[in-house]
């Protein structure tokens, strides 16, 4: 770390020292100087000589410092991310970019996630008439970005659905562990017990109790299943359970069960009357068990879900192409930019594909023409119109969650405007 600051601060010195005016040298020094309570890991890739260094603090709370070199307006920013395996380190990449917030999307590298900043609010605005408060415990398994948590909260949703033990780690490391809900059955929970946060944990078996006790959680959820093939007891068995808890010691707070095998179909009638068939079987659990909690839903029955105590939905903030089939008001907000790089007589191909899209809900759309195929780092389409070799498209994903995961930030744009730069920061496990 201290063999990074010295790099840092030799090159800043090298241009700074040559400068006539002294006083802007001494500044730049200072700021440098300014941010050596930091622990940094700066690898040897500066390109320019820093024409002016300074510390940031964006409104994820990420610390930041832009280096402007002299050579085409090129910034380096060195911007602190929280890696998977858990200790702190820099990501360093370069930028063309005409002053702090003002980067154009087209300068962006692609593949690129960019989120677009005015739809973000308007779907959280939305759920949160619809749902407002404790009605609401968004899953953050589809966007895995505390910038994105941290909104959900100030929107008024404070207690969280998490999918990993990762999630639930990061969220109570970023002061989001109000009520933390680990949504998922787990066989060692001792990452769990040790979090500064009020952590719950899925159970569904005496497996899983015993793993819930031995790790030191205090707070279960019994999940039934309601009809998807995933976890979950049998909803008969889900009273003997919670009875089992209760005498290890563990506090029952409800049930929890997921109709995911429904909330996709497109006729509303039928996925209305489906979930109150699964809710059926949830209810008839919650009367065996007791507890003030009823956990469920998603995205696709946030507003057919009458039963829940509180809805666990994700998908609502940033949307995609399976989602909005279903005629819901929340807003596309997030795409994949890529660039054409390859143009025939028929169609032409971009440079993202299977690596950097969720493709299980088939292939992604984009406005310039239709997907024909994605392979690993190539999307095949036929354009409507014309399209050259450099030209950028803006590709919606079928499936949300597994997108993000691919990718390790996202760019915030309102217009053409790259305006913030949020990590996705829950990934791994």
């Amino acid at each position: 770390a201290t063999h990074g600051l010295v790099t840092l601060f030799a090159r800043v010195w090298r241009w700074t020292s040559k400068d006539k005016d002294t006083s802007t040298a001494r500044k730049t020094q200072q700021d440098v100087l300014g941010t050596a309570g930091q622990d940094f890991d700066v690898v040897d890739r500066f390109a320019g000589k820093a024409l002016l260094v300074h510390p940031l603090r964006q409104s994820n709370g990420v610390d930041n410092v832009w280096i402007h070199t002299c050579c085409a307006h090129r910034a380096l920013l060195v911007h602190r991310l929280r890696p998977l395996v858990g200790w702190t380190s820099y990501d360093i990449h370069s930028k063309y970019h005409w002053g702090p917030g003002k980067m154009n999307v087209h300068d962006l590298p692609t593949p690129s996630l960019i989120l677009d900043a005015n739809h973000v609010e308007s779907n959280l605005s939305k759920m949160a008439q619809a749902l407002p408060g404790a009605a609401l415990r968004p899953h953050v398994k589809a966007h895995k970005c505390t910038g994105l948590a941290k909104r959900q909260a100030a929107a008024g949703h404070q207690n969280f659905t998490c999918a990993t033990i990762r999630e639930m780690e990061v969220m109570a490391e970023a002061g989001l562990g109000h009520d933390l809900l680990l949504a998922n059955e787990v066989l060692d929970a001792s990452r769990l017990g040790a979090l500064d946060a009020r952590v719950t944990v899925a159970i569904d078996s005496q497996e899983t109790l015993d793993a819930a006790v031995s790790g030191g959680v205090r707070e279960v959820m019994i999940d039934v299943n309601v009809g998807l093939p995933r976890c979950g007891c049998k909803p008969e068995d889900a009273g003997p359970l919670a009875d089992a808890a209760r005498k290890a010691g563990l506090s029952v707070r409800g049930v929890m069960g997921y109709e995911g095998h429904i909330v996709g179909i497109a006729d509303r009638e039928e996925r209305e009357r489906r979930c109150e068939e699964s809710m059926v079987l949830l209810l008839d659990a919650h009367r065996q068990t007791g507890g003030e909690v009823i956990s469920a839903g998603g995205t696709g029955t946030y507003d057919c879900n009458r039963w829940a105590t509180e809805i666990q939905a994700g998908s609502y903030v940033l949307m995609d192409t399976a989602y909005r089939a279903l005629g819901h008001p929340f807003v596309q907000a997030l795409w994949l930019w890529l660039r054409v790089i390859s143009v025939s007589e028929k169609y032409a191909v971009a440079d993202g594909g299977l690596k950097c899209l969720g493709m299980d809900h088939g292939n992604p759309t984009l406005a310039e023409g239709k997907v024909w195929f994605c392979s690993d780092e190539h999307l095949t389409f036929a354009p409507e119109g014309k399209v050259r070799v450099g030209d950028h498209v803006r590709v919606t994903p079928a499936h949300i969650d597994p997108s993000l995961a691919y990718h390790e930030r996202i760019f915030v744009v309102e217009g053409e405007t790259v305006v913030d730069e949020w990590p996705i920061d829950m990934r791994g496990w």
